[in-house]
């Protein structure tokens, strides 16, 4: 997972198609107009690091609605997050104000794996070990 620092302006990474969604957007209705149809870039929101929403969004972009590029978590993002953002479907994520970029990508050295499947990996622990 790309982690960027809140002082860095992720702005200037090229992204020629970015859509914003809000959390509150019917994802149904958006890849029925075709409005994810060539976006590279998807920036979904977390007003609040208590709203989750955005980890549902993710999770149905990449297995409902088969969106293959970057998927960008924004707002209020915080350390203890990140993991299950990655899990989730996030590739990468802007960081709230006053987080430190190199405590965050030491979250993923902490947990480096995981009993349950997730969206990086669908097989449960045990089903990997069987293989």
């Amino acid at each position: 997972m790309k982690i960027i620092a809140n002082a860095a302006d992720p702005a200037t990474e090229s992204a020629e198609n970015t859509l914003q969604i809000a959390n509150d957007a019917d994802l149904a209705a958006l890849a029925a107009d075709g409005a994810l149809a060539g976006v590279e870039r998807i920036e979904l929101q977390f007003p609040k690091f208590t709203d989750g929403r955005a980890y549902t969004q993710a999770l149905l972009l990449r297995r409902r609605y088969q969106f293959a590029g970057d998927i960008r978590a924004t707002g209020d993002v915080l350390i203890d997050q990140l993991v299950h953002m990655h899990r989730s479907g996030f590739t990468s994520a802007v960081l709230a104000p006053g987080v430190d970029a190199g405590a965050a990508q030491r979250q993923f050295e902490r947990y480096a794996a995981f009993y349950q499947g997730d969206v990086l990996e669908p097989r449960p622990l045990f089903a990997r070990e069987a293989a």
